[in-house]
């Protein structure tokens, strides 16, 4: 093998056995002094040396760059030195040796490396440098051997791991990870040991640290379990991962979440649990217990009904062999006082069936068996740690002939209604079922026949009412008696109020309602209106009428009524100072208003008043007019006047709750009936209508029904009106337009009315 001839230098020839990079040439050069290289290197036991620099980071796995040196003598170089360099990668095979110049060049053959080494003079000692391998993590050994020598040099490539530390919280079952000291960037992930060193992650997916930002990472476990354990490890391909558990030399304080991982599995064998955790580590115990339907006690423990385990490859195996494997027959797995109920058997499993029945003082049981057996039965009180017996155990026997029995058990042992717990005593099963059944069963026919005709009488009675109600209350409550309405107030929520009321007194009550609010027009079918004859001439006219016809008279009070008594006093005492004497009960009219029809002059001086007193106030809760105000003062005269002849039986005065009070009201009146609505409603038709009975028993509204459905109406009647007015808590300006109930035609809104009063 030849690659060529330059003249009389020293050339070295290395042959390799696997390929080497295109960009990667291995270097031979005599060194200067070669007696103390010499002695330094060649002399010492092995002439190689083995050295590493860590390559910029690729994305990769991690490796170091590998320097392989050899100091080499002419006498070696004449035995033909063989070099090895093995690592991860593969095997790598160098054979120096010397060659003379030639003239000629020889084509080089595939797989040969040629090595010029220089030829200054002055030097003995060649070295041989070969930095082309990049080795991951393990042993690289580089050998050299010749005819009289042979030697070997190692180098360990390290798999670096981070450090960090970790706290857990147990509150949110979180694991908080700390990055120790400054380095790359790292990945953490959470994973369950159970096997070993192994490690299962499962789902979880890694998060990524860079110390340099910030060293702190927090993981969250499906889990909390006795086995979590943390992998951190840097972000190269198949970096180790550093794993620390948290749990390992100390206990979980809470436990059910091993519980709650936990699966189980039948088989015919047994019944399997398994867990992401070693059962080794775990004190898991298994009982029976029988689930209840619709009881306080879910699941009932069995006594004595432990299930023996065995550990199979870090799981437990428990022995189902000689159970009752009923689809209620259930098993409780336990651990540090944490319990988690499983029911894995189907009802094609159990081998007999047991139902019961009411009997004299007893409970009948029905067994069904598909094999002979014999089966037992006692009675027994529910607590939460199982069923107590009492009493004697009664059994019975299925024979090979007979494919059930049955087995009755008295009630008269225990004052108290218990159940009953039924196995199978022979051949033995493990587990009992209990029973408890429903005394009272034979009696819900008869509960549900009560409750048909419950529900009978009351849609009947409700239907009634609805037809009463509906038809009107005046099939049972009627005003025959007409009643006159006085408003004392503009402001738009009083007026409403009183428009309210009128209404339900006239449509449900067929009342005659005469009110200066619906009887603003020319004429109306009750006669000629306000326009007509004017506020004053058509209240006397009204109040004569009412008074005649033996009726009623409602002035409904306000604080402007109040006011208005006040400043109405405080004048007549100032005109009674000046005449000296009390005026007469003909000046009292002529107070009011002199010439009749028109609002007398110290009337439009109140009103002007009024409005000036409102001042800055939210003009859209008043209405404006100049009727209230004149047919109020009067309707105050014609009750003075009353009062003074003794005549006053048939006034009630009536204020709104929320609008006006009850200390609102003058002494003066209180020998007068006094009525607060809503609350007072009920009182007030009785009081209506108690003046229609005294009418006479010969007229249709004097008949005397009875008094409950009275009542009853009345009642109904006041809640409409508390709708009402609660529904007026927010009153607008369109409450002064009420139209008439069963009245004809529309009227003339209220608003419109101070110049048509002008006018007339």
């Amino acid at each position: 093998m030849r690659c060529g001839r330059l003249g009389t230098a020293l050339a070295l020839v290395a042959l390799v056995t696997s390929s080497l990079p295109l960009e990667c040439v291995p270097g031979c050069h005599k060194r200067e002094g070669g007696r103390g290289i010499q002695r330094d290197h060649v002399q010492r036991d092995c002439p190689v040396e083995l050295s590493s620099v860590r390559p910029p980071a690729s994305g990769g796995t991690y490796s170091e760059r590998i320097t392989v040196r050899v100091w080499m003598t002419a006498e070696d170089l004449r035995q033909k030195p063989r070099i090895e360099i093995l690592s991860a990668t593969g095997l790598i095979v160098l054979q120096p040796f010397r060659k003379r110049q030639t003239k000629s060049k020889n084509k080089r053959q595939e797989g040969e490396t040629c090595v010029e080494c220089s030829s200054r003079a002055g030097g003995s000692v060649w070295e041989l440098v070969y930095n082309c391998l990049d080795a991951e993590a393990g042993t690289v050994t580089a050998s050299y051997n010749t005819a009289s020598q042979s030697c070997r040099v190692n180098y360990t490539v390290p798999d670096p791991v981070p450090d960090f530390d970790l706290s857990v919280n147990h509150s949110s079952k979180s694991i908080s990870v700390t990055v120790v000291g400054p380095g790359h960037k790292v990945k953490a992930r959470w994973c369950y040991r159970k096997h070993g060193k192994a490690c299962v992650a499962e789902d979880s997916l890694p998060i990524e640290i860079d110390p340099s930002v910030s060293p702190f990472g927090l993981l969250n476990p499906r889990y909390l379990l006795p086995c979590v354990c943390v992998q951190v490890y840097y972000t190269h391909a198949d970096a180790r991962r550093h794993v620390k558990c948290p749990f390992r030399n100390e206990s979980l304080p809470d436990v059910r979440d091993v519980l709650r991982s936990s699966k189980d599995t039948l088989y015919e064998s047994g019944l399997k649990w398994s867990s992401p955790c070693s059962a080794r580590e775990l004190n898991v115990s298994a009982s029976l217990c029988w689930r209840q339907h619709q009881h306080q006690h879910p699941c009932t423990p069995v006594p004595n009904s432990t299930l023996q385990k065995v550990e199979q490859n870090g799981d437990l195996m428990f022995n189902t062999a000689a159970l009752d494997k009923h689809p209620q027959m259930c098993v409780q797995f336990s651990l540090q006082g944490s319990n988690n109920i499983s029911c894995p058997f189907s009802r094609d499993m159990s081998s007999w069936e047991v139902s019961y029945g009411p009997g004299r003082r007893a409970v009948i049981l029905y067994l069904a068996s598909s094999a002979p057996a014999t089966f037992s039965a006692q009675l027994c009180v529910l607590t939460p740690r199982g069923c107590a017996p009492e009493g004697h155990v009664h059994a019975a026997t299925v024979g090979s002939n007979s494919s059930g029995t049955a087995i009755r058990v008295p009630l008269h042992l225990l004052a108290e209604q218990p159940c009953v717990q039924v196995w199978q005593s022979d051949p033995a099963l493990r587990g009992r079922r209990v029973l408890c059944p429903d005394y009272a069963h034979h009696r819900h026919g008869l509960y549900a026949v009560a409750a048909v005709v419950f529900v009978v009488v009351v849609s009947f009675l409700g239907v009634l009412i609805r037809r009463l109600t509906k038809s009107g209350a005046s099939g049972w409550l009627c005003i025959q008696e007409p009643v006159l309405l006085v408003c004392s107030s503009e402001q738009s929520a009083h007026i409403s109020a009183v428009c309210s009321l009128a209404s339900i007194l006239q449509g449900e009550l067929r009342a005659t309602v005469h009110t200066a609010l619906w009887s603003q027009g020319s004429r109306t079918q009750a006669g000629p209106g306000v326009a007509d004859l004017g506020p004053l001439p058509w209240l006397y006219g009204q109040w004569g009428a009412v008074r005649k016809a033996r009726g009623k008279v409602l002035i409904i009070w306000s604080p402007e009524a109040t006011e208005t008594y006040r400043r109405r006093s405080e004048e007549r005492a100032s005109v009674a100072e000046g005449e000296g004497a009390q005026p007469e009960r003909g000046g009292t009219r002529a107070t009011v208003g002199e010439g009749g029809g028109r609002v007398g002059k110290h009337e439009k001086r109140a009103a002007g008043e009024r409005a000036k007193s409102r001042g800055e106030k939210d003009r859209s809760q008043w209405e404006p007019s100049a009727v209230i105000a004149p047919v109020f003062t009067a309707a105050l005269a014609c009750l003075e006047a009353a009062l003074q002849e003794g005549k006053g039986q048939g006034v009630a005065l009536v204020y709104f709750q929320g609008l006006c009070h009850r200390r609102d009201i003058p002494k003066t009146f209180k020998g007068l009936p006094r009525y607060c609505l809503p609350q007072d409603f009920r009182g007030l038709i009785q009081e209506l209508v108690g003046t229609s009975r005294r009418a006479g028993s010969g007229e249709p509204g004097g008949r005397r029904w009875p008094r409950l459905v009275s009542k009853a109406l009345a009642a109904w009647l006041a809640q409409r009106l508390t709708r009402r007015l609660q529904a007026l808590r927010g009153p607008t300006r369109g409450g002064l337009g009420a139209a008439r109930p069963g009245g004809a035609g529309e009227l003339e809104p209220l608003r419109g009315s101070p110049r048509r009063a002008e006018e007339l």
